[in-house]
């Protein structure tokens, strides 16, 4: 299987899928909003992007299952599944903000081998493969060298449905925001991985999260030279709904801190 010609493909679909999108922007109103559960939201254009999405890359790859957000397609124990979250920060799309963006990613035996995420607001795309690098608008990145707290600026999403670990998670993001350059919340943690893979960020941690969230984001920070855990240390950070990502310099430090209050 040749993953550099099918990111290469995927690319040009996750870019006409972030074109669709870009277009039907200023079209939503009130009564295309959605309400999946509680603070979770939808419009026609993720369902749509989401059917583009599955019926391109099915040309790429018949024999492949799916796993998606909108529940477009399925997958039945395929040794390929892509994992499509057709439009990553849907709540920025509806209220006009970015980041919101396109993420696609290809696992191989549920490991990601391959991936890309469009962010549409800075036409900006982001290309992974296993033994290929990372990679931004064709130019090679990598993920940046701090390694102090004082010196790194990090990434998080902030719960919004559950909140089982909400004090614990107020503590930790106490001793980040006095003890770092700051912390940021994207509303897109597929441009936060995004993000730590060129350098943007030094860290990013965040729970409850789906595999269409990130898929996509670990090839970009494994292949941009960073590390990546759940919680616990362990390595179940695709369907375990929790991740810890940095640079390979802070990653310890990082971690620690994240397990102590969250792990």
């Amino acid at each position: 299987m040749d993953l550099q010609d099918i990111c290469r493909q995927i690319g040009v679909i996750a870019k006409k899928a972030g074109q669709f999108i870009r277009e039907e922007r200023s079209k939503i109103t009130s009564e295309d909003i959605e309400l999946k559960g509680k603070a979770s939201l939808v419009t026609y254009v993720d369902k749509t992007a989401e059917q583009m999405l599955v019926a391109e890359l099915r040309r790429i790859l018949p024999e492949a299952g799916y796993i998606t957000e909108e529940g477009t397609a399925g997958e039945q124990g395929e040794k390929y599944k892509w994992v499509i979250d057709p439009l990553d920060g849907t709540t920025n799309f509806i209220h006009g903000i970015f980041p919101h963006s396109v993420s696609i990613g290809l696992l191989e035996d549920n490991v990601p081998v391959a991936g890309a995420v469009y962010e549409v607001g800075q036409d900006e795309l982001f290309l992974a493969w296993k033994g290929g690098g990372a990679w931004l608008n064709g130019q090679r990145i990598s993920v940046s060298r701090s390694s102090k707290h004082e010196d790194v600026l990090l990434a998080t999403g902030f719960p919004y449905y559950n909140f089982e670990m909400l004090n614990d998670y107020l503590r930790l993001l106490e001793f980040f925001m006095i003890e770092t350059r700051g912390m940021r919340r994207m509303g897109s943690a597929a441009v936060d991985l995004a993000y730590v893979a060129c350098g943007r960020f030094d860290g990013f941690f965040e729970h409850a999260l789906h595999p269409w969230d990130v898929a996509a984001g670990i090839v970009l920070v494994q292949e941009a030279g960073g590390k990546l855990s759940d919680f616990k240390g362990g390595d179940n950070f695709l369907f375990g709904k929790e991740l810890v990502a940095a640079n390979a310099n802070y990653f310890q430090s990082f971690f620690e801190k994240v397990n102590e209050h969250l792990g």
